[in-house]
């Protein structure tokens, strides 16, 4: 495997943890609490437009991109195993900006 296919890798899997984190984030806060709390469309709309939601979809969605130029270079069987590592990530990025 190419170093370039590997830092493809690193980075997609990286991007999905880091919107977890993110989504993690806007969903705690004051104002998602309230949206939920309240439901119906302008929940709905107070969290969809939560920067932290956004952002977080944004990630999951360059990540994906990204997946895909991964499985265009390598075997499923060879780059699927490094899905894991992005549980091991969003655990670390947790601790360290989530607390």
């Amino acid at each position: 495997m190419k170093w370039q296919t590997f830092a493809l890798i690193l980075v997609s899997v990286s991007l999905s943890a880091l919107a977890q984190i993110a989504l993690k984030h806007g969903m705690s806060s004051a104002t998602a609490q309230r949206a939920l709390e309240q439901g119906g469309l302008a929940g709905a709309l107070a969290i969809g437009t939560n920067l932290h939601v956004i952002l977080g979809f944004a990630m999951y969605g360059l990540g994906a991109v990204l997946w895909l130029g991964v499985l265009a270079k390598v075997d499923v069987g060879q780059a699927y195993p490094f899905v894991g590592l992005g549980f091991i990530m969003t655990m670390c990025f947790g601790i360290w900006i989530l607390h």
